[in-house]
């Protein structure tokens, strides 16, 4: 079981920024992979931002150039800093983890596909 904990939302003005954090336990025994996944009221999950198997980062087209994903090992956070909000970034922001890694087609076409899911943190961009 991986528990992971999220923080870091808020409200903000468009143009604005925030960071989010998601505390897991790291993987004592083998890698785990790790992503973000948004979800707005009435949409459908979407995969924000994830790691691939060989460190390469990955971003959905509609926040490519605002949104980086970035981990501390040392210290088990994983984060995704979000500059230059715009008011369909509001959403539910859930940091997600598996052992193995997910491609990110499935990622990006289903948000989904990992096995430990945060509890979310609330993003709200005003205009």
């Amino acid at each position: 079981q991986i528990q992971l904990m999220e923080s870091g939302g808020g409200t903000v003005q468009a143009g604005g920024s925030l960071r989010l954090s998601c505390a897991h336990p790291g993987g004592a025994d083998h890698e785990i992979y790790m992503a973000w996944i948004r979800q707005a009221p009435g949409k459908e999950q979407e995969g924000v931002a994830a790691f691939d198997w060989d460190g390469t980062t990955h971003y959905a087209d509609s926040v490519k150039g605002r949104f980086t994903i970035s981990q501390d090992r040392a210290k088990n956070i994983l984060y995704l800093q979000m500059d230059s909000l715009k008011p369909e970034d509001t959403a539910t922001y859930y940091c997600a983890a598996d052992q193995d890694p997910i491609p990110w087609a499935v990622v990006s076409a289903t948000g989904g596909g990992y096995n430990y899911w945060g509890q979310g943190t609330q993003v709200t961009v005003s205009s």
